[in-house]
């Protein structure tokens, strides 16, 4: 949520019970009301969830591309209108103070038939989603996070229900994932509406995946495929546009971006929960061939400081142990926190581990522990880099914050080790 900057005693004010729900929902109504309402004016999707939100959105996007509509998107990667696409460097997903009417206006300026909009947890606890004729709202999946903003798991997953709610009572349409765990909550939920739900298991779903796009490397992103092409059909977009758009689609910047060098291989995913941390190293594992008998996976791992969900830092350390070979521990975005005190967290869960990593490293410099990783590889063998994905800033104290492009520097890390094997 924005962070309000005033003096002591409008910050005192602010936190005041009840006072800064209201100050959202202000805002919400006031956004609306200047720039007249644009969401009556164009067909709006809000995509929410833990997991998989950008890459829906964006899978989604190719396919109403593909069939001639012309789009704006608004997501954590970026902020898209027509043909017109810049990266989201506002460090809010879903921004609040009229920005999400703002953007909407906008589209419909430019003259787009569809807005695709990623919906956060902690927007609609501030009431963003508030005086937006919605259309569709769908959900991809529920996993632990956000537990400090919230309170707890289960005012997490109630901002998720209030979302799909306020869809369903402004006349729009709401898409469940039935594979989830959470389902029967959300079905149970909403019993008294007409709630549609998709699953990876359809056995339609397989018609669409004869090429099994490049991305494809798990039941996860398989997920997010079933939601676009449910969403699609819905919307009355035919079988070989949709296939058409699979076939052509190479994933989303950051989230399992592949990264190779001669035999050494690289990835980078944004993977920051325990459930996404498994989903990740469980894709891309390497496995024994008869060129590399003995392939090994070696990750680089770190977790947000500032309070965020401590709780998950050693759940992390433990799936680390579990599929990792060697686990570098690193800084992902500290803040105020003891980075020192954040990496012994994570280790905390590997050393209590059944299985245990052949070594385990802390080195808080991002860009020296790939390095580190990198050097320690073998051909056949796999780095992941996970919790950066195409963010471009890590976090330290006092507000600072340092350039970072996770691609770049595995791209530099493995170039000098191809360079030192000559």
């Amino acid at each position: 949520m924005d962070r309000i900057k005033h003096s002591p005693f409008i910050q005192f004010f602010y936190n005041l019970p009840g006072v800064r729900g209201t100050y959202h929902f202000l805002w919400a109504w006031a956004g609306a009301k200047l720039h007249r309402h644009p969401s009556k004016k164009i067909y709006v999707i809000g995509v929410t969830g833990t997991k998989g939100k950008t890459t829906t959105l964006e899978l989604l996007n190719a396919i109403l591309e593909t069939a001639g509509k012309r789009t704006a998107l608004l997501s954590s990667l970026r902020v898209k209108i027509g043909e017109d696409s810049q990266k989201n460097n506002s460090g809010n997903s879903m921004p609040g103070r009229a920005n999400i009417q703002k953007f909407l206006r906008n589209a419909v300026r430019a003259k787009c038939g569809y807005a695709l909009i990623e919906v956060t947890s902690q927007g609609v606890a501030a009431h963003r989603h508030r005086y937006i004729e919605w259309n569709m709202g769908i959900l991809t999946n529920i996993a632990p996070e956000h537990i400090e903003a919230h309170g707890s798991f289960e005012k997490y997953r109630e901002a998720k229900l209030n979302f799909l709610k306020y869809v369903l009572e402004h006349g729009g349409k709401v898409f469940l994932n039935r594979d989830d765990r959470n389902f029967p909550f959300f079905s149970e939920a909403l019993f008294d509406h007409e709630v549609m739900n998709y699953s990876k298991d359809e056995e339609s779903l397989k018609d669409y995946l004869p090429l099994r796009p490049k991305f494809l490397l798990s039941d996860f992103n398989l997920s997010n495929i079933a939601a676009a092409v449910a969403i699609a059909k819905d919307m009355g977009i035919g079988h070989s546009t949709i296939e058409e758009a699979l076939a052509a689609f190479e994933g989303v910047q950051g989230r399992m971006e592949f990264v190779k060098k001669g035999e050494y291989t690289a990835v980078v995913d944004y993977a920051h929960t325990p459930d996404s941390l498994e989903a990740a190293y469980q894709a891309i594992r390497p496995r024994s061939t008869a060129q590399y008998p003995n392939p090994k996976l070696i990750c680089v791992l770190g977790a947000a400081g500032g309070g965020r969900d401590r709780w998950k830092r050693p759940a992390m350390g433990t799936i680390a142990a579990e599929y990792c070979d060697r686990v570098i521990l690193t800084d992902e975005d500290p803040y105020d926190e003891d980075p020192e005190q954040i990496l012994s967290e994570i280790e905390e869960g590997i050393v209590n581990s059944e299985r245990k990593p052949t070594g385990i490293y802390k080195i808080p410099n991002r860009s020296e522990a790939i390095d580190e990783a990198v050097s320690h590889m073998q051909p056949g063998d796999v780095v992941i880099g996970t919790g950066k994905g195409s963010e471009e800033w890590i976090h330290i104290a006092h507000g600072q914050k340092v350039p970072w492009n996770e691609r770049a520097a595995f791209e530099a890390a493995l170039r000098n080790k191809a360079l030192g094997q000559q």
